[in-house]
């Protein structure tokens, strides 16, 4: 009875805690919506840009079950691989196009913020959990996993370049962008799936469908 019961009440906490990160990301999304639409709080929410997707990420990570060696390699290499892709991508204008980034996302590495390498673990992180029981083959998953961050990726470009995230030489976003974009989510969600870890995280799709909405909305609003 007493085993019985000290399932009971981990159960309840572990639901309550879920509940009340569900109820701070919500309230994270929806302010930042809002303070971001008015013109005169908009350079504040611009500042604590950053903050917000940190704090995101942490309270996802605190949600993350069985940590291991190879959950950190993957990590290391999301944040690296993303990182030096950018970093080319700036500096010489190939892989994505001519491109650069504002002051908004905070201190920057060879004119990349650091921000956008946990960027990139992020977006990978939430589409490949998401998707990792929806389907088995590793290569499917990882190619449907690098669409959904393309789609990701359209709905956040306009909101980028109106809240000065990054802004683009060309007034038109290059093809390039996008299937250089694909093509290297196609190769950090491979790593994903190959990775023995538990993939497992009862905030994934919340947060996605939180983060989809958010600059859904935010591209409409802004324009």
């Amino acid at each position: 009875m007493n085993g019985k019961n000290h399932l009971e009440r981990t159960g309840f906490i572990i639901r309550n805690k879920l509940a009340l990160a569900k109820t701070i990301i919500l309230i994270l999304h929806l302010v930042g919506i809002v303070g971001l639409y008015w013109e005169s709080s908009r350079p504040f929410f611009q500042l604590v840009t950053p903050l917000h997707l940190l704090l995101v990420t942490a309270i996802l990570l605190y949600f993350h079950e069985a940590y291991n060696r190879w959950f950190i390699l993957f990590v290391l290499s999301a944040f690296s691989i993303g990182m030096i892709t950018e970093i080319i991508g700036v500096n010489t204008g190939l892989i994505f196009g001519d491109y650069s980034y504002g002051p908004v996302l905070g201190p920057k590495l060879m004119g990349v913020p650091l921000l956008i390498g946990v960027n990139w673990f992020l977006m990978v992180y939430l589409t490949g959990g998401v998707l990792y029981r929806m389907i088995g083959n590793d290569f499917l998953a990882a190619f449907a996993g690098a669409a959904l961050m393309v789609v990701m990726d359209l709905n956040l470009e306009p909101v980028a370049v109106a809240l000065d995230f990054w802004q683009w030489e060309s007034s038109t976003i290059p093809f390039s962008n996008y299937l250089s974009w694909f093509l290297i989510a196609l190769i950090i969600q491979l790593i994903f799936r190959k990775s023995p870890f538990n993939k497992e995280n009862k905030l994934n799709f919340f947060v996605f469908i939180n983060l989809l909405l958010f600059f859904f909305v935010l591209a409409i609003i802004l324009r």
